[in-house]
């Protein structure tokens, strides 16, 4: 490069660094933000007691949240950040209302920074929410990455209702696909046991999602068994339902290969 191309490409990776150091300042403000909020919500703290979730130090630990709405746009201004900034985020809408309104937020770590907000619908509205960017790695894996059986699941609620139950090496990639970098998460020890419990849907999907993830964790050198819920149920809602932690080690002790 001439020294005029190397100032340029010096000034671009600066500015994208900046940029990056922007977005996950603004995330971890608006992560604190919506964590504030629920307690102040009897509505949040009604929808968690209904999936199961009652450990106040767990809730605290995972960072969970709540957006009521409304109020999001005025906290973060007064931050300093632009409208354009969350905008471009994807935080709020063209009309300037809450992008994650009546939703229960589940911050997104990796490294030790946030990548990403994960809202679970707690009223009418479509039940799944993401930020338009990388959700990252697997959730919390910085917490499991170092464990020989892992247990995946689908949603974050389904790991919440594990770890309250004292199963810690569970992950989730929220959703049933896993990118590469997510299989190459669990692929990184060789020989690693991988339970996968994902729902077990009416329409089978949960099933054939399993079935096709245990083929690719066995091709890249992991040890997959899939774990056969109850019909109808996930994770979350087996444990709502009243079962108990010798009720899921009996499940994972039952587990198949394909």
């Amino acid at each position: 490069m001439s020294f005029r191309q190397s100032v340029a490409h010096l000034q671009q990776e600066s500015a994208a660094r900046d940029r990056s150091a922007t977005a996950a300042e603004l995330l971890a403000q608006t992560a604190a933000f919506y964590q504030l909020q629920l307690h102040r919500h009897p509505e949040a703290m009604q929808y968690l007691a209904q999936r199961g979730l009652r450990d106040s130090a767990l809730i605290e630990e995972l960072g969970i949240g709540y957006a009521p709405g409304g109020n999001l746009r005025r906290h973060l201004a007064a931050q300093g950040y632009s409208l354009d900034l969350l905008l471009h985020a994807g935080l709020i809408d063209n009309q300037g209302r809450d992008a994650f309104c009546r939703r229960v937020i589940f911050p997104c770590r990796q490294h030790g920074q946030i990548v990403n907000l994960y809202g679970r619908s707690i009223g009418a509205g479509f039940p799944h929410r993401l930020l338009p960017r990388s959700k990252g790695g697997l959730f919390a894996w910085e917490s499991v990455s170092l464990c020989s059986t892992v247990i995946l699941v689908e949603g974050l609620f389904d790991l919440a209702a594990l770890w309250q139950s004292g199963f810690r090496n569970t992950t989730s990639a929220i959703g049933t696909h896993l990118t590469s970098a997510q299989l190459d998460q669990l692929c990184d020890q060789p020989g690693r046991l991988v339970y996968i419990a994902f729902d077990q849907d009416e329409n089978q999907s949960g099933q054939q999602a399993s079935q096709q993830l245990a083929r690719r964790l066995e091709r890249s050198g992991a040890t997959a068994r899939i774990v056969k819920l109850p019909a109808g149920h996930d994770p979350s809602s087996y444990f709502v339902a009243g079962t108990t932690a010798a009720d899921f080690t009996a499940l994972l002790a039952g587990a198949q290969r394909l």
